[in-house]
């Protein structure tokens, strides 16, 4: 995974898209931002809307730029506090993880496995994720690294 541009892996039965990079943020600033909600689609351009509290066990309805007619419904089902957030749904399993270095910086890694026994038969139908994944990832860094500058 380079530092923000994206990179597929396609197989027969699934396709996994992974970006990280490399933020000038506190860790919990980043982990804020990806655990409010409706503060989504205010700094993140790849997000219409998410409902729900993003809580373990919880179930979330996200609209997404990428396929605005359709709602996502999707259980949370892994929260590490600060450092791991999955959710997914029968097809696929998003996963974001922080690791801060100590000094300032921390790298933020977002990958998207989905799949199954049906996915050849519509996998060319859904969209490249790369841009969608980079464009998070930069609107990400931007929000953070601001409200990081904000608290010094």
């Amino acid at each position: 995974m380079q530092n923000g541009k994206a990179t597929t892996e396609k197989k027969t039965f699934s396709r996994e898209t992974s970006v990280s990079i490399d933020i000038q943020s506190d860790p919990a600033i980043i982990w804020k931002l990806l655990t409010t909600a409706q503060e989504y689609p205010r700094w993140n351009p790849t997000v219409i809307s998410i409902y729900g509290e993003i809580a373990k066990g919880n179930k979330i309805k996200l609209k997404s730029a990428l396929d605005p007619k359709r709602v996502f419904k999707l259980q949370v089902k892994e929260m590490d506090d600060g450092k791991k957030l999955v959710w997914g749904d029968g097809m696929g399993t998003r996963v974001y993880a922080l690791n801060g270095n100590g000094r300032g910086i921390t790298n933020f890694a977002v990958s998207e496995k989905i799949g199954g026994l049906m996915f050849p038969l519509f996998a060319s139908q859904i969209p490249s994720f790369d841009s969608s994944f980079e464009q998070f990832a930069l609107a990400l860094k931007k929000e953070a690294e601001s409200i990081q500058s904000l608290s010094k």
